[in-house]
This record gives structure tokens, sequence and C-alpha cells, in this order.
């Protein structure tokens, strides 16, 4: 027991240890050691180590509201820290006070930064832009803007590539370009229909379909009485059948 209360009063009393505030009395073990061992020169420990441990507690709550500090902060510094640390170092805390100085540091270096008024006026002006209704919604709403800049940007880039156009042609000559594709798709159509008609003239067509319909009704019916009178009852058996009775 002695061997072990000395090593505890050599840490005690090394250089690295902090100020005490109950310090032993002067001399070595064995000079403070008393034959009857009552008084072992060992009464400061208790005090000290319980000084200790109640250090050690308020290192944890100093540790809790450094986080708390932190999280309000740099949030960003704080994604790795937990709160629920069985022992807590001082390095721990050193961390925290770093992250937080080097913020205020970058803080003071960058005067350009926005302030919260500025950014309070952006994301407002978002949502007016956007129509977007509340905070929350800013956000899928943000991306559903990239994913349609982004759709939008792969048309344009194909356009630009099918129309043989430059690529930073704007969008009203790709506009202009599509136009007058379109017009001579419609023209190339309208030349085919009046080549299969046999005119180039839309009232020769009238003409003819007026002509149609005056014609084929009266055929239509002659087709049907001849087919009853001769009692057959395909087309191709009339002219047949006519040449038997002749």
């Amino acid at each position: 027991v002695l061997k072990v209360l000395s090593h505890i009063d050599s840490i005690l009393r090394s250089p690295r240890a902090p100020p005490l505030i109950y310090r032993c009395s002067k001399g070595s073990v064995q000079n403070n050691t008393k034959e009857n061992g009552q008084e072992c020169g060992f009464e400061h420990l208790p005090l000290t180590i319980e000084m200790w441990a109640d250090q050690l507690m308020a290192l944890k709550d100093l540790y809790k509201s450094l986080r708390k500090l932190s999280l309000e902060l740099v949030p960003w510094h704080t994604a790795d820290l937990q709160d629920n640390r069985e022992s807590i170092r001082v390095e721990d805390l050193q961390f925290i006070v770093d992250a937080i100085l080097e913020e205020t540091e970058n803080k003071e270096k960058n005067s350009q930064a926005p302030s919260s008024p500025t950014l309070f006026a952006m994301v407002s002006h978002f949502q007016k832009l956007f129509d977007v209704n509340s905070l929350n919604g800013v956000y899928p709403r943000m991306n559903e803007v990239y994913t349609r800049l982004g759709e939008m940007t792969n048309a344009m880039r194909s356009l630009h590539e099918v129309l043989e156009l430059d690529s930073s042609a704007p969008l009203t000559v790709v506009v202009d370009t599509v136009g007058k594709l379109c017009d001579r798709i419609n023209e190339n159509v309208t030349e085919q229909v009046q080549q299969l008609l046999g005119t180039r003239d839309i009232h020769s067509i009238i003409n003819k379909l007026e002509e149609h319909e005056c014609f084929f009704p009266p055929f239509q019916a002659l087709i049907q009485d001849l087919l009853c009178l001769l009692e057959i009852s395909n087309l191709d058996d009339i002219l047949p059948t006519v040449r038997n009775l002749k």
C-alpha cells in the first residue's frame, strides 16, 4: 500500500501536475512514516484526488457546453463529435475551441461574406421566382429546377449537333432553324400530295372530288342492280355472265 501511495504522491509532486490546494508535508515517505503506522504522510492524497475527480466531472459539463456552442456556430465541424462519451479529454475541448476560433478568424478575413438579411432576401426572392410557399419547399424546388435545367441543356446540345449549329448559337437561332426545317417539311409533303393526285392545283382537286361524288352513287346502284338481275355476288362474274346471255 505504501508503495502505491508513494507512486501517487510522486505523480502529485511532478512538474506536470496542476497546482494543489492541499500540499503534502516535506520529507520522504520513510521520514514521514511513524512506527505505529498511524500517519503515513499521505493525508493530503484523498483530498487531492477528490478535487481532481470534481474537475473531471466539470470537464464533462464544459464539453457539453462547448458542444452546444459549436452546434450553433460551426455545425459542419461537429458531425463526428458525440455527447455520450465515457471519458472526455482536453484534446476534445481543444478541437472544438480551435474550430470555433478558425471560423471566427475566417469571418473576419472574409468581409464580403453575405449577412443574414442578405441570405434571407435571396431565399425570399427564390420563393417568389419559383412559387415556393414555405422554406421546407425551397430545397425540393431547387432540385427540380436543377434537374429541368440539366434536361434542357442536354436537349439544346443535341439540337445543336443535329442542326449542325455552333455550340455558342443562342436559343433564338435554334428556334428559327427548327421553324424553317418544319416549313420545308410541310412544303415537301404538299408537293408529294399534289404529285400523288396528279395535279398541282387545289381547285382541280376539288373538281375531281365533286365529279367523284356525282358519278360514284349511280354507278354503285347500277352494279347492285346487275348483281341482283344476274343472280351473282361477285363483280368479276358480271362480264362472263353477260357474254353467256349474248
